[in-house]
């Protein structure tokens, strides 16, 4: 039996292993993991003066290991680990210093009862690995998700002799057949004929001990139990025989796949030797499959009528308010989607004479201020612009109309392909029972929360993802059930894109037919978190697919347990970021959170509510008065979120909804918090169990329009949980182009800074991913300086230009970077990152990333990127339909205490969509992840220091106007802070290794300003990511002030920033004008470009406004 070696510690991070060094203090303290990068090798960490040196152990081809160690030290070859260490205790072998200390692991964290620890499991295997001959690294759990995990062999004798006492063959298989004897004796076979009651006596008398003596010698044929089962399903096996062939022909008839021609169907010889067992399987699939396609067949006969589909939106009508001299009339907006048409009316009843084709329909703006009032910007066909101001009854009514024409303009909209598509993501723990015969108010989002008003109940989304655990169903049944659901209510047949099942655990992707021809590149996983890690009662299941040159993942995982594992549960997270398989095989050194551009986690997380269980009334009562914060603050997910040990820069919507567990079967009025157990009373306080998150690259587009849970599915004693998201998607871009002919594109990335939160002993690399280069490009190693607080920076001063396949800027500017730090003697990744070249849309741009590996945080990246690209103009996106107004002039009047807005901003502004109805929270900035500063001090500013906008273009891509000036995308509060700029006092790279911008990019004049002043920021022009609990964004240094004043100096806060000194209003500004009003929509940046000629290069600067190049910075929703 393998000697268990403490040194051993398996499939541990790289992390995990310096922290486990680092505690130990000793020099010459070790240990052995598993290599995250090299399959089949381990790594050696030594401590040697408060760092880490890690040593690689390769095997060679006969499988014997040697360790990569100092040049000149001849090279050892061991057959084993054990070998291996005993030999490196020994001074003088080529290591920083021999090994004298095994660090030992620590103790893991309480597990479920009979539940072995993980972690052990995994330093035992690593020991087992290694003891044998075949050096295979530790089994992961990802690997073995297929196979059945090892019980432990039943034992069938009775008590009948000595325990320890070693039984015969004969004796076994005489105590076998006892035993199902007498417990034939004990059932009730009155029911059953005469002659098969003797063939299962007999089968136990004599013939079980046969098919044993079979199964002994390695035969698993039992003959036995094969005779058996022919001769009791006798008539069953001739009847089978005689319907098959039928069954075949009718099935084959359906297949649309066949030409109509006559032809012989091949004879099959039904009764060729197979078992009962596979004629039964052969029937029931195609029962199964003649039932799907008769259905099919008839529903696609009904629902077209001369090769058109029936109206899929019924029409609807809203009842509004439109303001006329101050007075309030009643109209009525008439929504008819599959025409493409809103009508305008007076009464509900009235003539349709008054109407605006989709087309004419420019924007739909909706009131930040006022939750229930939107602007309609329509175009009349003498070309003028009609601006017309409506007020719904409630924020939903106004959600649900603008959703309508949102799906009107992208059915009719000449796009080849879509720009913008909605996710429906749902997850219900089922409670091993099956669905109740409605579920339809979980796929129409109707229940608690942030819900979807009547009138969008028949727009369908373009995925279903549907995540399921505790599912007692099969895959094919519970597929035909979503199916039927979504064809009833949407009226469409959904394709199934994937379908994956871990036991009990099942996620189910559906999509609709148009777009499966858009879908690629499918893969499916899952990984075992149960009892060892080898069960699949608990744990996760993935899909990921492309949708056209958008990447997607969708995790469900179900995670431990009882309200004292969180730390068990942050483990499961931990393992199932490092062992799911999914998405692009060459972005291996990335984890799952950074390889897809959108990635949703669903699922029964199990974390809970922190409260003694004597507090349980008092949840309940919070709950019934729906005052969830204080319960919230407790709520163990949101803890460890905001400690950051998991989810890293994911984002959740605010829970506006009761939790979702534990109910009491049938009944939604009531919370099953007790439970009567061997062990005494167990308290499963009314908790948020049931979530969903979602991770995207920065700067693309995602909206959360609905997140909540239904009320009546009441079979589990959870509720089922839903959140529908609309999602900007880039196509697989086509250059218009010639290749020959357009210019090289470049990227160019510079004055990168890393600050590894490492004691590793190493030098390190940069390595770029993204789908739009030609390669994978590495940077030379870096010089590293170490400081006292542990850390290492690493500067990498070399400039470094990346080549994109495409040049073309509407393709380039929805592309991303992916930046992996790695050491360059280990080949293992220090820290992930993502860049959006969007950011550099523009001019040279600074950022900060945050660095993360396997979920945990390991430092930040800096540096510049600068975008060279091809002439042309980016087109309009779909989702820019529809607008935020933010009316903050007319919300502020007299009260003259908003310190985050200036004065000389236009009265309406118009930003990015959201939902509006919904509170916003203040607090810290939160760490997204990245963050793009301003443009640095070279870039042009007017004379009052303004960022000059004579290049700048709308978000729409768009010119803008010279009286225009950029959206100030940070000024709204549904977004978080994305502007950040440096503090004072950090750690800058020596000047002679600043890389200026490359001339052969985009040049600019130098700045006109004050050399030490800190850069002016320029407006974010897009932030996509959106989320309720986003926090504030700081507020951004004033204006100078115009010639004949004295300038106000702000003063320093360590971003840059200075909230304490806003700008006076502009009326209390002495010899300041006044900002005029715009007359109507045509003022604003975002209407469409032919109203007003492009900026061209050398056009004289804008009129000149004192403070016009100050940002509003936007302020809370009340």
């Amino acid at each position: 039996m393998p000697i268990y070696q403490p040194w051993c510690h398996g499939t541990i991070t790289r992390s995990q292993a310096e922290d486990l060094l680092s505690k130990a203090a000793r020099d010459g303290s070790f240990l052995i993991r598993a290599s995250e990068s090299i399959k089949g090798a381990y790594a050696l960490c030594v401590l040697f003066q408060n760092c880490v040196y890690t040593y690689r152990i390769l095997p060679n081809e006969d499988k014997k290991l040697s360790v990569q160690a100092s040049e000149g030290v001849p090279i050892r070859f061991f057959s084993m680990l054990p070998e291996l260490v005993e030999a490196y205790y020994s001074p003088n072998m080529g290591l920083i210093t021999h090994l004298q200390y095994p660090v030992l692991r620590e103790d893991e964290m309480d597990e479920e009862p009979g539940q072995t620890t993980s972690l052990h499991l995994n330093s035992v295997q690593c020991n087992v690995a290694v003891l044998k001959q075949s050096h295979t690294p530790p089994l992961c759990p990802a690997e073995s998700n297929n196979l059945p995990p090892q019980l432990p062999p039943r034992n069938f004798l009775a008590n009948d002799g000595k325990d320890g006492e070693p039984k015969s063959s004969e004796q076994s298989c005489k105590s076998l057949s006892d035993t199902y004897l007498m417990r034939l004796q004990h059932m009730d076979m009155s029911i059953i004929p005469e002659e098969h009651q003797t063939a299962l006596q007999e089968y136990f008398r004599t013939s079980i001990s046969l098919d044993a003596e079979q199964v002994q010698f390695g035969y698993p044929n039992l003959p036995g139990l094969k005779k058996l089962t022919m001769d009791i399903c006798k008539n069953l096996n001739s009847e089978i025989s005689r319907i098959l062939p039928v069954l075949e022909v009718f099935h084959r008839a359906l297949d649309q796949q066949l030409s109509p021609g006559i032809g012989q169907t091949p004879k099959q010889n039904w009764d060729s030797g197979q078992s009962i067992s596979f004629k039964l399987e052969r029937l029931t699939k195609l029962l199964y499959c003649i039932e799907d396609k008769a259905k099919m067949s008839l529903f696609e006969s009904v629902g077209n009528e001369g090769g058109h589909r029936k109206s899929l939106i019924p029409v609807v009508t809203f009842e509004v308010k439109q303001e006329s001299l101050a007075i309030p009339t009643k109209m009525f907006l008439k929504v008819d989607v599959e025409s493409g048409k809103l009508f305008l009316k007076k009464s509900k009843d009235g003539p349709d004479d008054k109407f605006f084709v989709h087309n004419k329909i420019l924007q739909l703006v909706k009131s930040q201020r006022m939750h229930a009032k939107l602007v309609i910007v329509a175009e009349t066909e003498k070309e003028k612009i009609l601006r017309k101001e409506f007020t719904f009854d409630d924020t939903k009514k106004r959600e649900g109309f603008c959703q309508l024409l949102q799906q009107m303009k992208n059915k009719h909209s000449e796009k080849p392909e879509p720009d913008m598509i909605t996710v429906f993501v749902g997850t219900w723990n089922m409670g091993n029972a099956g669905p109740p015969h409605n579920i339809d108010s979980w796929f129409q989002c109707k229940g608690q929360g942030k819900t979807r008003d009547d009138t969008a109940d028949h727009i369908p989304h373009d995925f279903y993802v549907i995540g399921t655990q505790e599912d007692p169903l099969g895959e094919r049944e519970w597929a035909y059930t979503l199916k039927g659901v979504l064809r009833k209510i949407t009226n469409i047949s959904f394709k199934q894109v994937a379908i994956h099942t871990l036991w009990n655990i099942r996620i189910v992707v559906l999509a609709k037919p148009e777009h499966e021809n858009r879908i690629s590149h499918v893969f499916s996983d899952s990984v075992k978190t149960g009892i060892a890690n080898t069960l699949g009662n608990k744990g996760a299941v993935g899909v990921s697919f492309m949708f056209k040159g958008t990447s997607f993942g969708f995790v469900n995982s179900h995670l431990t347990s009882g309200s004292e594992k969180k730390l068990r549960r942050n483990q499961n997270y931990t393992n199932i970021l490092r062992f799911l398989n999914l998405g692009d095989k060459k972005l291996n050194p990335f984890d799952i959170t950074h390889q897809f551009t959108h990635l949703f986690w669903l699922g029964d997380l199990n974390y809970r509510v922190e409260f003694p269980s004597t507090e349980a009334e008092y949840i309940v009562t919070k709950i019934k008065q729906q005052q969830y914060q204080e319960l919230l603050s407790k709520d163990q997910l949101n803890m460890e979120r905001n400690d950051g040990k998991v989810f890293l820069h994911f984002d959740e919507e605010e829970i506006t909804f009761a939790p979702t567990y534990r109910f009491e079967r049938d009944t939604r009025d009531k919370y099953a918090y007790t439970k009567a157990k061997a062990t005494g009373t167990k308290y499963n306080l009314p908790s948020w169990c049931d979530r969903v998150l979602r991770k995207s690259y920065p700067l693309v587009h995602v909206v959360c329009q609905a997140y909540g849970c239904t009320n009546d599915i009441m079979t589990s004693d959870h509720s089922p949980l839903f959140a529908t998201f609309e999602v900007g998607v880039a196509s697989q871009f086509v250059s218009k182009q010639d290749p020959n002919s357009a210019p090289q594109g470049g990227i160019q990335i510079m004055n990168c800074v890393a600050t590894l939160l490492t004691k590793s002993k190493t030098k390190f690399f940069i390595e770029y991913h993204s789908s739009c280069l030609e390669k994978t490009v590495k940077t030379l190693e870096g010089e590293n300086t170490e400081h006292l607080d542990g850390s290492i920076k690493v500067w990498f001063g070399n400039q470094v230009e990346l080549t994109p396949i495409i040049s073309d800027p509407e393709y380039l500017l929805d592309q991303h970077i992916l930046i992996c730090v790695k050491s360059t003697d280990w080949d293992e990744s220090y820290g992930e990152g993502c860049v959006a070249l969007r950011a550099a849309q523009f001019a040279y741009t600074e950022f900060q990333i945050t660095l993360t590996h396997h979920g945990e945080r390991t430092g930040t990246l800096t540096g510049g990127i600068q975008l060279r690209t091809s002439e042309g103009t980016p087109t309009e996106k779909l989702y820019d339909f529809i607008k935020v107004e933010k009316d903050d002039a007319v919300a502020s009047k007299g009260k003259g205490s908003d310190t985050n807005r200036s004065s000389a901003t236009q009265a309406h502004d118009i930003s990015n969509p959201n939902y509006v109805g919904m509170s916003f929270k203040s607090g810290h900035v939160v760490d997204k992840g990245w963050s793009y500063s301003m443009p640095p001090k070279h870039i042009p500013t007017d004379k009052q220091g303004g960022y000059d906008a004579g290049n700048t273009r709308s978000p729409a891509g768009k010119p803008m106007a010279e009286d225009e000036k950029p959206s100030a995308m940070f000024d709204n509060p549904l977004y978080g802070a994305m502007g950040k700029s440096r503090a004072k006092d950090q750690d800058h790279p020596p000047k002679d290794l600043l890389v200026p911008p490359d001339p052969n990019f985009p040049s600019f004049k130098p700045a006109d300003s004050d050399p030490d002043r800190p850069p002016v920021p320029t407006p974010r022009h897009r932030s996509f990511t959106c989320s309720e609990t986003k926090p504030p964004p700081p507020t951004c240094i004033p204006s100078r002030a115009s010639a004949h004043k004295k300038p106000v100096v702000p003063s320093r806060s360590e971003g840059g920033f200075a909230p304490e000194r806003p700008p006076l209003p502009s009326k209390s500004r002495p010899g300041v004008p006044e900002p005029q009003n715009p007359r109507d929509y045509r003022e604003s940046a975002e209407l469409l470009g032919k109203l007003r000629p492009p900026a061209r290069p050398g056009q004289p600067p804008p009129p000149k406004d004192l403070h016009a190049d100050v940002p509003k910075a936007g302020r809370s929703v009340k």
